[in-house]
């Protein structure tokens, strides 16, 4: 059985934005594969993070692909200035919408590369149908929105399932470290998103290759 490479994506909500440049030129030369940005509206999750113009500050400091990951409701109407200001991959909440669908048309269409996301008590039948359509799946393992939360080993699962039917990206998101970051290998992740396991590792390079080699 052939083995998976996995990647590592530093998530930059863990850095430190007071120099958030150097975070960012730092993982970069440490090895990461993307960088996941959380983009948060204080609507579909309660907390606000950041915005385009700073995802454009962003797209010009690294060449690395920025996968984008929108927690806000109604997507659609915003995809276009998030596309605009240098996302790669955009990503999506099934529960955003009504009809997830003309958000992932108009990102195909972009050139971006499609993602959707659920929430833990979201079951994963509500995005089986749109799987023809996605470049990734990113499965949450702690809640949207909240920082601090134990890692859901149960929403592995989900992970299992998709790797038989999937054949695109499933990454995972929330609590993965040195810990755990072997389960969710296990179940079939192909990205693994680490925040404080790589921004709060002084030897980021260290970090991101544990994580890689995980098993």
């Amino acid at each position: 059985m052939k083995t998976r490479t996995v990647k590592v994506a530093p998530s930059i909500l863990s850095a430190d934005f007071t120099r958030l440049g150097e975070e960012i030129q730092d993982a970069e030369r440490s090895g990461c594969d993307l960088l996941h940005v959380d983009v948060m509206d204080g609507h579909f999750v309660p907390n606000l993070t950041i915005g385009p113009p700073v995802i454009r500050w962003i797209r010009k400091i690294t060449k690395l692909p920025l996968d984008v990951h929108l927690m806000i409701e109604d997507p659609l109407k915003s995809l276009e200035d998030y596309r605009k200001a240098g996302s790669d991959w955009l990503t999506v909440h099934v529960e955003a919408a009504r009809d997830i669908r003309p958000a992932l048309d108009w990102i195909k269409q972009s050139g971006a590369k499609a993602g959707i996301s659920l929430r833990p008590r979201t079951a994963l039948e509500t995005i089986l149908p749109y799987l023809g359509l996605l470049d990734l799946v990113l499965i949450m393992t702690v809640e949207p929105g909240f920082g601090g939360q134990s890692f859901m080993a149960d929403q592995l699962e989900k992970v299992r399932r998709l790797r038989s039917d999937f054949s695109g990206m499933i990454s995972v998101d929330g609590g993965v470290n040195q810990e755990t970051a072997p389960v969710c290998i296990a179940a079939g992740a192909d990205i693994l998103v680490a925040g404080t396991a790589v921004f709060g590792n002084r030897n980021r390079a260290e970090a991101i290759a544990g994580l890689r080699g995980a098993r």
